[in-house]
């Protein structure tokens, strides 16, 4: 019997939605500056330059929550897409940042233009609707540790810098803000980031945090 070869599937190459939009206006912001707080009506796509932007939600007791913390050539502020546009999150910078941002009108106005774009978008917000998705399964399955331990992972992917002996190199982190990040109080990170620094999964100081990311992965698995 004949056989038929079939060639290997390839994988598509992700749109990139700078390939697409025009060059628009920039604005520079010092750190911890507010971008724009909940509930503010605002219009804006934001891209960031230069720098890194918080976003944080608030519940209705006043909790915060942080949602992410955005890079360089990262996209916030989606929400302006929505009808109508009013904000349930705050951007604030970390540190001075650079962005270039685009009213609802003109990335609508640039997608009738150059369609691709519509579909370079989606990626882009469908990579961090997954991401949200399987934050949202660690949240309802995973003790507070573990909780923490995916964070610590997720942060070192995004930010670190791997060095020699393995270990990868971050900007630090308060205890507040991971607190905010995995739900719970700032008082219980404290606790577990110290037992994670007693078996040596992380070393942390005011100036920078190194993660042991394999060892702390496989603790995971583990646990």
């Amino acid at each position: 019997m004949a056989s038929t070869l079939v060639a290997p599937a390839r994988s598509k190459r992700l749109e990139d939605p700078l390939e697409y939009l025009p060059c628009s206006r920039t604005a520079a912001y010092k750190k911890s500056e507010i971008i724009y707080t909940h509930g503010e009506a605002t219009k804006n796509l934001y891209l960031i330059l230069a720098g890194k932007v918080k976003i944080t939600r608030q519940a209705e007791d006043g909790t915060q929550s942080l949602v992410d913390i955005y890079h360089t050539d990262e996209f916030f502020g989606e929400a302006a897409l929505l009808r109508p546009a009013t904000r349930s999150e705050e951007a604030q910078t970390v540190e001075q940042t650079r962005l270039m941002m685009w009213t609802s009108e003109e990335v609508e106005d640039a997608v009738s233009k150059r369609p691709p774009l519509a579909v370079a978008l989606l990626q882009v917000f469908s990579q961090r609707l997954s991401d949200f998705t399987s934050r949202i399964q660690s949240l309802s399955a995973d003790g507070t540790d573990a909780r923490l331990a995916r964070s610590l992972v997720h942060f070192a992917g995004r930010f670190g810098t791997v060095e020699d002996d393995g270990g990868v190199r971050m900007m630090p982190f308060t205890h507040e803000l991971l607190a905010q990040y995995v739900g719970t109080s700032r008082e219980i990170i404290t606790l577990y980031m110290n037992q994670f620094r007693r078996q040596g999964y992380v070393q942390y100081s005011r100036k920078s945090m190194l993660l042991y990311r394999d060892a702390l992965r496989e603790w995971l698995q583990r646990n």
